[in-house]
């Protein structure tokens, strides 16, 4: 479990720690400045369990219990990246299927004007709440709920991102889109393709990114 310490988890080493994992994201071929300063100014260690701490400013996908994931900085930034489009795009509101620890989350909230994200795991979804109230962010409205549906009141949305490998593209995401919105989101079960699908008045234009790997995206059975 996160530390009941949370305030005192953000601050000391972690601002340094977070510019240093940007310069090797954007060694990666991450370019977006935006993108690059969230992951400078979040405190990923909060996101996990306190006992892998040490691996926080790693490359790589970290367990944070329930059988979920804290994926790869690398992914994280380059479907934050994705989201805003090649010209770096305003986004005024998007929709994030998965909260999970919430990190992704917190990297969305400093690139865009307001958050929705859905999570079908309550106690996931409560320690995310925590982990971004002691950043500060008041831009984010969660959802306990199925990924699969979206979240029909709020939308539409100007870009969706789902963080969990989908067996197939969610037609309630596409109906949630803003005509030349985007949908980012990984495709497959065994093999997963990262896509990104931008929707044009009644058709909708697919573009494949690259391979990746999400637990799975599971409809219904809210835990």
């Amino acid at each position: 479990m996160i530390s009941n310490s949370m305030n005192s988890r953000v601050g000391g080493k972690s601002k340094r720690s977070g510019e240093l994992l940007a310069q090797k994201l954007q060694a990666e071929g991450i370019t977006n400045p935006i993108v690059l300063r969230a992951i400078a100014n979040s405190p990923r260690h909060i996101f996990i369990p306190e006992i892998l701490a040490h691996k926080a400013y790693d490359n790589t996908a970290l367990p944070i219990g329930q059988g979920q994931t804290i994926s790869q900085p690398y992914i994280v930034a380059k479907m934050s990246e994705l989201v805003l489009g090649e010209h770096g795009n305003k986004i005024n509101s998007i929709l994030e299927i998965g909260t999970g620890s919430g990190y992704q989350t917190s990297i969305l909230a400093q690139i865009t004007d307001k958050v929705y994200s859905v999570e079908r795991i309550k106690s996931l979804q409560f320690q995310a709440k925590r982990c971004l109230r002691a950043m500060d962010l008041h831009n984010i409205s969660m959802k306990h709920g199925d990924g699969w549906q979206g979240w029909v009141s709020k939308a539409p949305f100007d870009a969706i991102i789902v963080t969990a490998g989908a067996a197939s593209v969610p037609e309630a995401l596409l109906a949630q889109l803003v005509d030349g919105g985007r949908l980012i989101i990984p495709v497959g079960e065994e093999t997963q393709i990262l896509k990104i699908i931008t929707r044009h008045g009644d058709s909708y234009n697919e573009q494949q990114v690259e391979a990746v790997r999400f637990v799975p995206l599971i409809p219904g059975d809210l835990l």
